[in-house]
């Protein structure tokens, strides 16, 4: 017989995650008619209830539990990007289009390249820097949804959220092959003519390239599997969306394994089975599904994020942090509106792209598949800087987002008679 009313840790850890959750969610509506964002209160909130607990921020500290937090957000990743291509309508208006090519050939680069240079002079190495600046490349699929667009079948898609769905979709793929560059230079040093090479035929081309085809031969397959064979009971009927999750862990797998970025995959995949019987009441049923999955695993991931933060901070000086705070308020900002130059989106409206570009569970996976395949000398001002950045976005976009898009994607239109907001459009 065990010993009654004894503490377990275990339990502590379950009632805590719940009791931050449920907090998170519930207490901004005492502050906001609008859909709370509870990721940044998620942190602060883990950070409150288990950061001063004797033995519980070593528990999970990624410092010590890379492969850890590898996983988790890695799965939390492949559904959010499934998710994202999922709720995407207008796939063949090449005009939405062109925002997001900017954002990721211009913004994504240009923000890669000012992290990196602020990076060495903060003290990191050059390794370190390019890692740095790889991991807080993408904007996070995961914590951005008051920046997106609606669920399917909604329409109505903004250019706003469409650029800003479009480029959380792509961008976190795309942000490999720089991690890749930052391994490749600390295992071999800055000698391009001795990897470039590799790098740029396999690292950056081929593993874009099958990722891309791979996630659109996939969606199609399993469109076919929901919606035509067998012709009389079909599956999509079922509701049963499980089925579709199975097969997007069937792709990320299997491109993987062919060497292939499985996360560009994931989303492309979305993006072509939403294309399948595009009307079909199925696609909102089956991003409901992955939608309630997505938010649970990613709840609990902030919740020990937040509960880790002691281990960290003690890695952060006040260099680490300004660079931070300098992607945030200044680096993405300037890049962002450089690569609008010239696109068909009013001077406000270009200002909100470029500035909510929330960093969040992507870079905790790319840092956490960094550091468990490699040891790197700014380990700890590494992650410090990437937990801080994660914070401060969550917080400085989480609580602003919802209002001023949603004004920037009614730009011109006038509050009702009785003084009351017109309602929000079809997209959110």
């Amino acid at each position: 017989m065990g010993e009654r009313f004894g503490v377990e840790p275990y339990h502590i850890l379950l009632a805590g995650c719940g009791l931050v959750i449920v907090a998170a969610y519930w207490i901004p509506r005492f502050f906001s008619g609008r859909e709370p964002a509870a990721s940044g209160l998620l942190i602060l909130g883990g950070l409150l209830t288990f950061g001063f607990l004797p033995g519980m921020p070593e528990a999970f500290s990624p410092l010590d539990r890379p492969v850890f937090w590898e996983l988790t957000s890695e799965f939390a990743v492949i559904v959010a990007l499934f998710g994202t291509g999922l709720r995407i309508d207008s796939v063949y208006n090449r005009g939405l289009w062109a925002s997001t090519a900017r954002l990721l050939g211009i913004a994504m680069p240009l923000c890669i390249i000012a992290v990196a240079l602020i990076g060495v002079a903060a003290g990191l190495t050059l390794a370190g820097a390019v890692l740095l600046a790889a991991v807080l490349a993408p904007t996070d699929p995961v914590l951005a949804a008051d920046v997106q667009v609606g669920p399917p079948l909604e329409g109505g898609e903004h250019p706003v959220r469409f650029a800003l769905t479009t480029e959380a979709g792509l961008n976190d793929g795309l942000a490999f092959p720089f991690v890749y560059l930052a391994l490749f230079i600390a295992s071999y040093g800055f000698a391009p003519a001795e990897w470039g090479l590799d790098w740029a035929g396999f690292y950056l081309v081929y593993k874009i390239a099958v990722g891309t085809a791979f996630g659109a031969g996939a969606g199609w397959v399993l469109g076919k599997i929901m919606f035509s064979v067998p012709a009389r009971n079909i599956l999509a009927n079922t509701g049963s969306g499980v089925v579709a999750m199975a097969g997007v862990l069937l792709t990320y797998g299997l491109c993987e394994l062919i060497e292939g970025y499985g996360f560009i995959a994931a989303f492309v995949m979305g993006l072509v089975l939403r294309r399948q019987e595009a009307e079909h009441e199925f696609h909102g049923r089956l991003h409901t599904f992955s939608e309630s999955i997505e938010h649970a695993v990613t709840a609990i991931l902030l919740v020990l994020l937040g509960g880790t933060i002691p281990t960290l901070m003690p890695y952060l000086d006040w260099r680490h942090a300004l660079l931070g705070a300098a992607l945030i308020f200044l680096i993405r900002p300037a890049a962002g509106m450089l690569s609008l130059v010239g696109c068909d989106l009013s001077l406000r409206q270009r200002g909100v792209v470029a500035f909510y570009g929330v960093r969040g569970i992507g870079s905790i996976y790319y840092l956490g598949y960094a550091t468990s395949h490699m040891d790197w000398t700014d380990e700890g001002p590494l992650w410090a800087t990437v937990a801080f950045t994660v914070l401060l976005s969550t917080m400085v976009h989480g609580f602003t987002a919802g209002s001023v898009v949603w004004a920037a994607t009614h730009e011109g239109e006038e509050e009702e008679p009785d003084g009351t907001e017109v309602r929000p459009d079809s997209s959110g």
